[in-house]
């Protein structure tokens, strides 16, 4: 490998390590599973994988699971 190259690999590594770095800051990322659903990794210990319609389904109860989250305010925890 001539010295250019290793420069040029040596910039790309960079770049990408800060990249990873960005995303790693927001905590909560997804990818798509190898069976074809949803994983949303950073809520927990384990991903949160779902299938499309059951996603969907989910997100449009929202509003129901805001509402029971506020009624039961007393009740729930709070992950520290």
């Amino acid at each position: 490998m001539s010295d250019e190259d290793m420069k040029a690999e040596l910039e790309r590594l960079r770049k990408e390590n800060e990249a990873l770095k960005k995303g790693a800051s927001t905590g909560i990322t997804m990818k798509v599973s190898e069976k074809g659903a949803l994983s949303v990794y950073g809520m927990g210990r384990f991903p949160v994988t779902l299938y499309k319609e059951q996603w969907l389904k989910l997100v449009d109860m929202s509003d129901d699971i805001r509402a029971f989250i506020a009624a039961n305010e007393g009740k729930l925890k709070t992950k520290d």
